[in-house]
């Protein structure tokens, strides 16, 4: 009997085709050229920041209460830059890049002007000009004279503002001095304010202001006759008992006569104004404790 034949399998098991090679993902190198980008936009925007802030329109803000009623602390505005020509001091930092005055111009009587402080600092300071080159000016008895003529002062409505962080009846040890002294501390509706006498002054080219009156305040509302040189103007806070201004000197915390090179810009507009109960962050404070009826007063 045959035995039986052993097959065998001759098939071969199908093998796995091998993966094809693939190149690992391009990673993109980072091009010289992006960062240079980078820092050429960069360079060309703070150009146009240098530009737009030295020659047309540079933010202020109030630091004190000098400028009074016109001005509060916390009030923000914006200076045009051209009105007076340019000098050095219209640059940031007062860059000396501009030799003397160009396109010079004086201001008029009146208008609120910024200039740099004549102490060095660097300081810059907000004052209304009340006398240009070749003025007299005088204090008699809080009366203002100007060019040998009383300055007409007319009695208005109390000057009335409220209580607030940024206009406290005390301040800091630094200044030791209150911003609401007594007796003008009081109180209307259950709110600390302080209430001040105010009247309205009229130049002799028609612009009118208002002026506050704390009563007699020796050197202040009695000076001597100054006469402001050329190149010079004079510089009075509308403060007129809380103010160092042209009627002092600098060594005693005033101004004296104001070089017109220094003068960098006039008041145009207030685009923002707070109380100071604002908290960075607490980001709904800005709005509540914005004072919104000072927005967009033009000067």
């Amino acid at each position: 009997m045959r035995k039986p034949r052993r097959m065998t399998d001759t098939t071969e098991a199908p093998i796995a085709p091998e993966p094809i090679p693939t190149d690992p993902a391009p990673t993109k190198p980072v091009k010289k050229e992006d960062w240079r980008d980078t820092l050429k936009f960069l360079a060309k925007l703070a150009i146009v920041v240098f530009i737009f802030r030295s020659f047309l329109f540079s933010p202020f803000s109030i630091p004190s209460q000098s400028m009074l009623p016109r001005l509060y602390i916390g009030d923000y505005l914006f200076i045009s830059k051209w009105n007076y020509g340019y000098s050095r001091h219209s640059l940031p930092w007062s860059l000396p890049l501009i030799p003397g005055r160009i396109l010079a111009r004086d201001p008029t009587r009146g208008d609120i002007a910024v200039f740099k402080s004549p102490t060095g600092s660097g300081e810059d300071i907000i004052k209304r000009v009340i006398g240009l080159p070749g003025d007299t000016i005088q204090m008699r008895g809080g009366q203002l004279i100007l060019n040998g003529a009383a300055v007409p002062k007319v009695r208005v409505a109390d000057f009335v503002i409220p209580i607030t962080p940024n206009y406290s009846n005390i301040q800091g040890p630094a200044e030791d001095q209150p911003n609401c002294p007594p007796p003008y501390l009081t109180n209307v509706g259950g709110q600390p304010v302080c209430r001040y006498l105010q009247y309205k002054e009229t130049l002799p080219n028609g612009v009118s202001y208002n002026v506050l009156d704390r009563g007699p305040r020796a050197g202040a509302d009695d000076t001597d006759l100054y006469t402001v040189p050329p190149g010079h103007v004079f510089m009075m806070g509308d403060n007129r008992d809380d103010s160092g201004d042209s009627r002092f000197p600098v060594e005693q915390g005033g101004l004296g006569y104001v070089p017109l090179e220094t003068v960098e810009g006039k008041a145009v507009i207030t685009f923002w104004s707070t109380d100071g109960n604002a908290q960075w962050l607490l980001p709904w404070t800005w709005f509540t404790a914005a004072r919104w009826s000072r927005m967009g007063q033009a000067f």
